[in-house]
Parts: structure tokens; sequence; C-alpha cells
């Protein structure tokens, strides 16, 4: 083969590589910065929401959060969350949009604990 033969060749390799997506799961990713507020549903009897004030952070930038203890780092793979050190350290969410988490148990299941991003409009 001739050398410029073998460069096509690898140029093309590199290009589908290149095209390949890499799945959602394993993509990296960052929260919108601002206040998530933490609550458990109600019902159709009593209020629609019981906020959880200790489970509240504020994610200041890139992939730390603060709380009323003290600030930390988490990691967002795909739509799951991590908080990796600080006083969340541990604990576990499924993101389902910008502005909403499910608090996962130790097994990795949902738990009714669910943590909404404040708007600018307060909602």
């Amino acid at each position: 083969m001739v050398a410029g033969e073998v460069m096509k060749r690898a140029v093309v390799l590199l290009l589908s590589l290149a095209a390949t997506p890499v799945p959602a799961a394993n993509q990296l990713g960052t929260l919108r910065v601002g206040e998530y507020r933490c609550e458990l549903p109600g019902d159709a009897t009593g209020p629609s929401r019981f906020p959880v004030a200790e489970e509240h952070f504020t994610v200041t930038n890139a992939s730390s959060y603060r709380t009323a203890q003290g600030g930390g780092s988490y990691l967002l793979t795909g739509n799951r969350l991590v908080m990796t050190s600080g006083p969340k350290r541990g604990q576990k969410y499924t993101r389902f949009s910008d502005n909403f988490l499910r608090k996962l148990d130790a097994e990795g299941k949902e738990t009714d604990l669910r943590c909404v991003r404040r708007t600018l409009n307060g909602g």
C-alpha cells in the first residue's frame, strides 16, 4: 500500500469514529446554577407539597453546590447525579429535566423526595 492510501484510510477511520454518537449515559454534564428546593408530595386533602429544608441545595457553578452545612462537588453523568463531596456526599438523584431531580435510595430506586430548581418568578 502506498503511504497516501494508508493516510486516507486512517483519516476515514478517524472521521467515522468521531461521528459515532456517545451514549447519553456516558456524557458528563452540569446542573443549571440556582437553588434546588426539595420537597415531598402532598395530596388533594391538604398542601400540594411539604418542603424538606435540610435537603435544599444551591448549585453555585460548574460542578459545585452549597448547603447550610457547607459546600461540595457533584458528578452528572447522563441523567445520573452523584454528590461526590461535602455534606451531601454519596447522595444520588435522577435528573428528569433541567429543573427537576428525584432522590434515589441506597439501592438506586426512586424515592418520593423531589428537588425543583427555583426560577426567576419564584416557582
